[in-house]
């Protein structure tokens, strides 16, 4: 390098003074302390900052704040950069007026997001979109809907973001016609390969009850993604298809497609739906093996469907076996044992909760209703009463079972007047518990009046629940007179029939029975297994066993409820010898005979005078179905031997009894003794008397 290039270089690198000194303006010093402020997590401070600015920022920096202030749910700043934005650009960009509805409707202020949209002197897509998002996920599907006309009307194209959220209002709303609609403008511009819309398409079918449609939307998605796989199994169980919600769930891992946890749960729900233990042990292989056995959603699922199946082991070897327990985790366990039965288990496992919540406290106290344990059930509501204040709709519902359980009509006029005062009276399963509760602690006038306050929210259960309390005190005629009143506000159920049938049965009123009857095969009422053992019970009870028999010939197919319900018909109506020959029909059909089948025979055999079969019947419950021996079949037996004069037989008979004898037993062996003169029996049983008596 030359001398000369050599000084020239070194001239420029020490001269300072080639450089322009930069002057850093008080816009840049606020931008940058506004920057600093939102970079340390201070938007109070940096909007604070901003607001005292006498001059208008880039653009940019708006946007960033807006979107701030909306993850934040932060409408005081949010309502302070538009004050901001508005006050020195007269005319800001519509994508930021855009930006501040959207906050403004996920802050929950959909007022201002309005306002500001109809102050708006010139709008786009995005203005309209902005404004019927914030509506929809909002909840006023109505106002969304509305908007949405309003852009049409306008020439305002829809686009993907519009169509998806009309889509959720019309899920949210269950609008089934508009949906169709919708469905017709998206295929119109071409959007019919996109997968979001299509997913949205088959959850809004699906919610608004017509899996068909919902069906064949997701049958004409090319690539279903996890998403679109998780609202079809959703779908399927929330209608009732536990079944296909599982078959779907297989189909999703055929497809290699890795569920999402939720869409894991959602199939366990479904395994628990319809008990199928089998298909919940392979799901639960696959959360193992995918890693999914910690998460907390899933786990809690999985113990609910092995405790629904049965398998309250397994359930709570998953349960210890967890590393960490959650909230849920811990009260999907006590719910199991409690709903299981279980109660003492469950309260062990409450009382080492190491938090609690409602939901906990409800499931424990549903334990002990459930289980009819009612003193245990009030002292676990009153302990609950001191511990928690956060009482909700399913606790006050719990609260008026019981009060049904125990017959306390004071209590539950207690629960009523809570009920009242917090505002829970337009609850419908609130109302519907009240409803119950009258009826069950005798008072049909409250329980009438009751009913007529829910006129605008009542609903098929509220019917059912009155006409049950009718036919419990066996007032048959009231109870068709308010069918008669329900079917014009209402469809009956499978539920209102079996109630109707059981109050005809219990004042044998054939001719009303009849009516039901007749009225069912008209309007192609499905008669299953719980109708036609309702409608053999009626028959029977009220005489008229014929008909009886008819019904028993047209069901293809018979459990052992339906054959106990006719074998103790025929033993209602006298006609024991038919009763032991629909017994036999029975064993040879394979259905295994229960304790209660057994009772029905025996009182045959009783009625019958046969002593040696029923003597053989008796030996071969043990022996040959396993079936243990209750109060009832002992019974049977004593009045058995001594209607027919085996003393021998009864004296064996009643001092090798596994249990003690109860003093009606030891009555009938007595008049026994007496009538045939056997002594000795006679006075073992005045002894076993007089202990009784002491």
């Amino acid at each position: 390098m030359s001398e000369t290039s050599a000084s020239v270089f070194n001239h420029i690198f020490h001269n300072r003074n080639l450089y322009p000194q930069v002057e850093i303006t008080n816009a840049q010093k606020s931008i940058n302390k506004i920057l600093g402020y939102l970079n340390a997590g201070r938007l109070r401070k940096a909007v604070s900052t901003l607001f005292r600015f006498p001059e208008l920022l880039p653009y940019s920096l708006y946007a960033h704040l807006f979107q701030i202030c909306c993850s934040q749910r932060a409408i005081v700043e949010a309502r302070k950069v538009e004050s901001h934005l508005v006050t020195f650009s007269p005319t800001p960009p519509i994508f930021l007026l855009n930006r501040a509805i959207e906050t403004y409707g996920k802050c929950g202020f959909l007022n201002d997001a309005r306002e500001l949209f109809e102050e708006m002197p010139q709008k786009d897509g995005g203005s309209w979109n902005a404004m019927i998002t914030a509506y929809a996920q909002g909840g006023f599907p109505d106002e969304a809907f509305s908007l949405f006309l309003g852009m049409n009307k306008v020439g305002v194209y829809a686009n993907k973001i519009t169509f998806a959220s009309i889509l959720g209002s019309c899920a949210a709303s269950f609008e089934l016609n508009l949906s169709r609609q919708i469905h017709g403008h998206i295929m119109k511009y071409g959007f019919h390969r996109n997968v979001i819309l299509c997913s949205s398409l088959v959850d809004v079918y699906g919610k608004c009850q017509v899996m068909s449609d919902a069906r064949k939307m997701f049958n004409e998605i090319r690539y279903p993604n996890a998403i679109t796989w998780n609202v079809i199994v959703r779908r399927y169980l929330d209608n009732g298809d536990g079944r296909e919600a599982v078959l779907m769930f297989s189909r999703m891992l055929s497809a290699a497609i890795r569920p999402l946890n939720f869409t894991f749960s959602n199939a366990l729900v479904a395994c628990s739906s319809i008990y199928a233990l089998k298909e919940g042990m392979q799901i639960h292989g696959v959360v193992t093996k995918l890693g999914f056995l910690e998460n907390d959603v899933v786990s809690s699922s999985l113990i609910n469907m092995y405790v629904k199946c049965g398998e309250l082991y397994e359930g709570s070897r998953i349960f210890y076996e967890l590393g960490s327990k959650d909230l849920v985790t811990w009260t999907s366990i006590v719910s199991g044992y409690a709903m299981s039965g279980k109660t003492l288990e469950a309260r062990e496992l409450f009382n080492e909760m190491p938090e609690r919540n409602i939901i906990s406290w409800n499931a424990m106290l549903a334990g002990y209703i459930d289980s009819s344990k009612w003193l245990e059930a009030l002292d676990f509501l009153y302990l609950m009463l001191d511990e928690t204040k956060s009482l909700d709709h399913v606790t006050l519902s719990l609260m008026l079972k019981l009060s049904a359980g125990l017959s306390d009509h004071e209590m539950g006029k207690q629960v009523h007047g809570y009920i009242y005062r917090y505002g829970f009276h337009f609850n419908l399963m609130v109302g519907n518990a009240l409803l119950d509760m009258y009826g069950k602690c005798g008072n049909l006038n409250n329980a009438r009046v009751w009913f007529g306050i829910m006129s605008t929210w009542r609903d098929k259960v509220s019917w059912n629940a009155l006409l049950t309390s009718y036919a419990r005190h066996q007032l048959s005629e009231q109870a068709l007179a308010m069918f008669s009143e329900m079917q014009l506000e209402t469809k009956p159920t499978t539920y209102t029939f079996g109630t109707l049938l059981a109050a005809c049965a219990n004042t044998s009123a054939l001719y009303h029975g009849k009516q039901v009857h007749g009225y069912m095969i008209r309007h192609g009422i499905e008669i299953g297994t719980v109708l036609s053992t309702a409608l053999l019970h009626m028959y029977s009870k009220c005489r008229c066993i014929g008909y009886a028999f008819q019904v028993l010939k047209g069901i293809p197919f018979r459990d052992v409820g339906l054959w106990n319900t006719i074998i103790f018909g025929c033993c209602h109506n006298r006609r024991a010898k038919e009763a032991l020959e629909l017994f036999g029909a029975m064993v040879e059909e394979g259905i295994k005979p229960n304790h209660v089948t057994f009772h029905g025979i025996l009182v045959a055999c009783v009625e019958e005078g046969l002593v040696e079969y029923g003597a053989q019947c008796f030996k071969s419950m043990m022996n040959e179905y396993s079936v243990l021996p209750q109060l009832e079949h002992y019974n049977c037996m004593i009045e058995l031997y001594s209607r027919n004069g085996y003393m021998d037989e009864l004296e064996n008979f009643v001092k090798t009894m596994p249990i003690e004898p109860t003093i009606s037993m030891l009555n009938i062996a007595l008049d026994a003794c007496k009538k045939h003169e056997y002594s000795k029996l006679g006075e073992w049983i005045m002894e076993k008397i007089n202990e009784f008596n002491y």
